[in-house]
């Protein structure tokens, strides 16, 4: 765990993209109980954690090179991936979870390069599956993959599983031990909710039904 992860970290918590409330869970839209609720298009609203958003993943993506263009994955992935792509001075292209069902029905908006290797950016790694469905997208589209970079990740097992077997690099600009580190130290939870939110971790399915009427 380097520096860079912590201080991510302190500015997703400070302007509140990630909450965390282990003693009163928030509901995911699978229905499944969290005590974290992670949304980083917040960034977009604080111009000064952005341009840091915008620098960390610039120098983040240095360890992907060479690759001739960037692709956010729709929708939270697209506004960070085209600020990377505008630093940059690359190509911009996004990928959409399916095709449009009219017009000319893409999957991937922006000209896509035959052959050129791409950079994927996303904003949150949970289990994986919205991100390496891009990439396959990405694949057969005639593209290829540098990787994916992305804001923060929960670090579940299944998610490694699942990146390893799609043979897909991957990298964090933060992670959950970051996360709850920074969260002890500013106060923000105590070492007793840090218990709490690891076991969650551990096994988010079980802790989830705790919590079933």
């Amino acid at each position: 765990m380097n520096n860079q992860d912590r201080i991510v970290a302190r500015h997703l918590l400070q302007i509140k993209a990630i909450k965390l409330n282990p003693q009163n869970p928030f509901t995911w839209a699978s229905g499944r109980r969290s005590p974290i609720y992670c949304d980083n298009r917040i960034v977009l609203s604080h111009p000064k954690v952005r341009s840091f958003i915008q620098d960390s993943l610039v120098e983040a993506a240095k360890s992907f090179q060479p690759f001739v263009g960037v692709a956010g994955v729709a929708t939270a992935g697209i506004a960070h991936g085209a600020l990377l792509a505008d630093r940059l001075g690359v190509p911009f292209i996004y990928i959409r979870s399916k095709a449009k069902a009219h017009g000319r029905q893409n999957q991937i908006e922006g000209e896509l390069q035959t052959g050129g290797r791409y950079l994927v950016i996303e904003d949150l790694i949970s289990t994986g599956g919205s991100s390496l469905q891009a990439v396959e997208a990405l694949r057969q589209a005639g593209g290829e993959v540098a990787g994916v970079m992305a804001l923060f990740t929960y670090g579940f097992p299944e998610a490694s599983k699942a990146f390893a077997g799609a043979n897909c690099p991957i990298s964090t600009l933060s992670h959950y031990p970051a996360l709850l580190e920074e969260a002890v130290e500013s106060g923000y939870i105590t070492a007793e909710e840090q218990s709490l939110l690891i076991t969650w971790r551990e096994d988010p399915v079980a802790w989830s039904k705790q919590f079933e009427a």
